[in-house]
């Protein structure tokens, strides 16, 4: 007899890493629920579009603010919470937790905080000031008892691809922070969907910390560039970007623009994702599922060769 699937609402579900969360679920045989802001004619077209194909998928759209009551009635109809709210929005989770709380029905909650281990690196203050915020909520987990998976995603490798190589813009000088040299962990956005579904749903993962840092994604700039090069038989120019001018940037430009400069410092200056061993008792996640084929950086680059994805529009984080 098949193992009955768990039922799975995403909130978040219509943003940039969500949508590939909800396409995962869905493949993955998960009854989904997407809880949303109402739409009405100020809604982008882009988003109501994808709304539309979620539609089409079999996702059930439920729309309303987080301070609605209804936001229980849906929870109790579930059996796993994902949380994929951009970081402005990383508090409002609380509202989610409380509602949890209410339902007292939920198996596995997933916060959102896609990217960096929270208590393993300390970044310069704009960006340590978005990692406290989600240490807050994991500790409000913890104290209320509900059963989570915290992931670290580290960096979504289309988006950054865009960012760094722009390969959609025939550009000749690349930009560099910091000397190039220190690695960063690039994992492309369905793969970072995949292992999210999975670990919400393996009782390993329970109150657990899930790093996904699959050995082929681990990767400098520099060496992202010399691929890069490789493949388009292109060579490029690097301007490179100090330390030293990047952290004052961080202090000097004003919130929130001093945030993703304080990612880039923490990323690719000081490689603070790779720069802590996993042990024996840290869970990764191309080890948790080796029979999962994610995609490598090499991979992804042919991708971009063939049809380059549409820069992203999502924030850092």
């Amino acid at each position: 007899m098949e193992e009955k699937k768990s039922r799975i609402v995403v909130f978040g579900g219509t943003g940039y890493i969500g949508k590939y969360i909800v396409k995962a679920s869905i493949s993955l045989g998960h009854p989904t629920l997407v809880y949303t802001r109402t739409l009405n004619s100020q809604t982008l077209p882009s988003k109501t579009q994808l709304c539309d194909e979620f539609i089409s998928m079999g996702v059930i759209l439920v729309q309303g603010e987080l301070d609605d009551e209804q936001i229980v009635d849906v929870i109790k109809q579930v059996d796993i919470v994902i949380c994929a709210l951009p970081y402005p929005q990383v508090l409002e989770q609380l509202k989610i937790i409380d509602a949890i709380k209410v339902a007292g029905n939920i198996k596995r909650f997933i916060p959102s905080g896609f990217g960096a281990v929270e208590d393993k690196i300390k970044p310069l203050p704009p960006f340590q000031a978005v990692l406290d915020k989600k240490m807050k909520i994991r500790r409000e987990i913890e104290a209320a008892g509900i059963p989570y998976t915290s992931v670290s995603a580290n960096c979504c490798a289309a988006y950054f691809v865009n960012y760094l190589l722009r390969p959609y813009e025939n550009m000749k000088d690349l930009v560099v922070y910091g000397n190039g040299e220190n690695q960063a962990v690039l994992n492309y956005e369905e793969d970072v969907a995949m292992y999210t579904v999975k670990a919400a749903n393996d009782p390993r993962t329970c109150n657990r910390v899930v790093v996904y840092r699959p050995s082929k994604n681990i990767i400098s700039q520099n060496e992202l560039i010399s691929l890069w090069e490789q493949k388009t038989g292109q060579t490029f120019q690097k301007k490179f970007i100090s330390k030293e001018e990047i952290v004052e940037l961080s202090q000097t430009l004003p919130l929130p623009h001093n945030i993703p400069v304080s990612i880039l410092h923490s990323v690719f200056v000081r490689g603070d994702l790779v720069n802590f061993e996993l042990g024996e008792n840290d869970l990764e996640a191309s080890q948790l599922y080796p029979d999962y084929n994610y995609k490598s950086i090499d991979q992804l680059l042919e991708l971009f060769l063939v049809d380059p994805p549409p820069p992203a529009s999502a924030a850092f984080g």
